[in-house]
């Protein structure tokens, strides 16, 4: 907990993690309203799915150009016109009076996303270096802290009765906060790295990095939209409990971030990658012990493990010699995010087809990988 109490009792820190809280503000309030966008608009499943589709699309068409954004704007000022951005196309899914529409919109929604994404953790990243503190996991806590907000928001939704006065409140509340705060890091810089000549060896890391990003952030997009339904189906839960492994998978995935910072510190960024993927794969073997309540535990170990894995490989990242943190951080973001939203439809296939027990050993066999990947890493250290 010595990374949160770092960010409460200091505004240089708070401010930035506050971004990672604001990003899941904005994202969770479009989310709840999904359904009542698809019925005011009258659109099927699939042309929903295509709609979201262009959200990611615009995240990832962003990804390319971010290092050069951050770098010559400055990482201070990208990350808070990335929170303005976001904040303004927040609203637009909302106001979309077509289908047509609600794609751009969504697309426009993506991009800011995904400016402000790369810059938050290159900003991180450059303070922990100036500073020499740790508090990138505690900043991914703020991040899930963000969604929790989100989700205490849903109560307004009876209440308000009106969509668009919601996301304004939440506007109102990321902007409010990060005009407080956005002098502790609007004039932050990111080191100048002089680049070294392109070689295997100098790509290597990045490749081990975004393979772990890949696999963490897919298998955390599979156990939230899948744990519920492996609990009713497999584990035999009663309905009571099918929303448990959801939950507990939130609460340790949390808890992990905030106290992520202090174990690094201690044991150190690869090693602690390494612990969280020997906590996924014991988390995983409970789940398919196929006990309800050894599954239930399983899903919570599998949030702790995961928790720490995709702060660290942005951490690490952020510091490969002869590389831009900005750089790194865009390679590994955009490797995270196709792992996020390509994984949960393969599960999908997979249990389609064989079986949901098979979905999770695929799972676990990725958890395996990703130790793998970690004793490469060292290696390559060493």
């Amino acid at each position: 907990m010595k990374s949160l109490r770092l960010i409460l009792g200091n505004a240089r820190y708070f401010g930035p993690s506050w971004v990672f809280a604001s990003i899941n503000i904005l994202f969770g309030t479009w989310a709840i309203y999904i359904p009542a966008v698809k019925e005011s608009l009258a659109i099927s499943k699939s042309e929903l799915g295509i709609a979201i589709f262009f959200l990611a699309l615009g995240v990832f068409t962003i990804f390319p150009f971010a290092s050069g954004i951050v770098n010559r704007v400055g990482v201070g000022k990208t990350t808070f016109y990335g929170v303005l951005l976001s904040c303004a196309a927040a609203m637009l899914p909302l106001l979309a009076p077509n289908y047509y529409v609600l794609t751009g919109a969504l697309f426009l929604f993506g991009a800011a996303n995904g400016i402000t994404d790369i810059s938050m953790n290159t900003l991180v990243t450059e303070i922990e270096k100036k500073d020499k503190v740790k508090f990138m996991a505690a900043s991914h806590g703020f991040f899930s802290l963000g969604g929790v907000l989100a989700g205490l928001g849903s109560f307004l939704i009876g209440p308000l009765s009106n969509p668009v006065l919601h996301m304004s409140i939440a506007v109102l509340l990321v902007l409010v906060v990060n005009l407080k705060f956005r002098n502790q890091y609007f004039t932050e810089l990111a080191e100048e790295i002089e680049n070294e000549p392109f070689s295997f060896g100098l790509l290597k890391p990045l490749l081990l990095l975004g393979l772990i990003s890949f696999m963490a952030m897919g298998s955390e997009g599979a156990i939230v939209d899948w744990s519920g339904l492996y609990l009713k189906e497999i584990a035999l839960a009663p309905e009571a409990l099918w929303g448990l492994g959801f939950l507990g998978f939130q609460i340790t995935m949390t808890l992990g971030r905030f106290l992520g910072d202090g174990i690094s510190d201690k044991i150190g960024s690869v090693k602690i990658v390494a612990l969280g993927a020997i906590l996924a794969i014991l988390g995983y073997f409970l789940v398919l012990s196929g006990n309800t309540y050894l599954s239930i535990f399983g899903f919570a170990l599998n949030g702790l493990g995961f928790s720490v894995m995709v702060p660290e490989v942005f951490r690490i990242g952020g510091n490969v010699k002869g590389i831009d943190s900005s750089k790194g951080i865009a390679f590994i973001a955009g490797a995270g995010y196709a792992g996020f939203l390509c994984a949960p439809p393969i599960l999908g296939f997979l249990a389609e087809n064989y079986s949901l027990t098979r979905s999770f050993v695929v799972l676990l066999a990725c958890g395996f990988l990703i130790l793998l990947f970690t004793l490469l890493l060292k290696r390559k250290k060493a």
